[in-house]
């Protein structure tokens, strides 16, 4: 129920760069959400983590997190937007609810929350 597919994830640099370009921003201290509508109902997401988080290990650590953050979360969300979730250097130390809490808060301020 709570899986998410590998077709809804973006992972071309093509995706990520429409995403940055065109999207809204939103920003907290532990992430930054980019938001494109689109014109179906699918919504795909796509996650970053850059090089001034860290390592390999950490970075990869971030990209878990967020990546869990919005599984669990998805189903709150309005349909038919592109997400592109950027890691930021306070989330490489938090704990999952920390985390979802940054998420929901950016969400609630970029009304897309059903």
């Amino acid at each position: 129920m709570y899986n998410l597919s590998k077709n809804l994830v973006l992972k071309k640099n093509k995706n990520f760069q429409t995403v940055y370009r065109l999207g809204k921003s939103y920003a907290n201290r532990m992430l930054v959400v980019y938001i494109l509508k689109r014109n179906d109902q699918h919504s795909k997401v796509g996650f970053a983590a850059g090089k001034k988080l860290g390592n390999a290990v950490t970075r990869n650590r971030v990209k878990r997190l967020l990546r869990e953050v919005y599984r669990l979360n998805q189903f709150q969300l309005i349909k038919g937007i592109d997400l592109l979730l950027v890691g930021r250097k306070n989330l490489t130390t938090v704990k999952y609810t920390v985390a979802e809490k940054a998420f929901l808060d950016i969400a609630k301020k970029a009304n897309i929350l059903e």
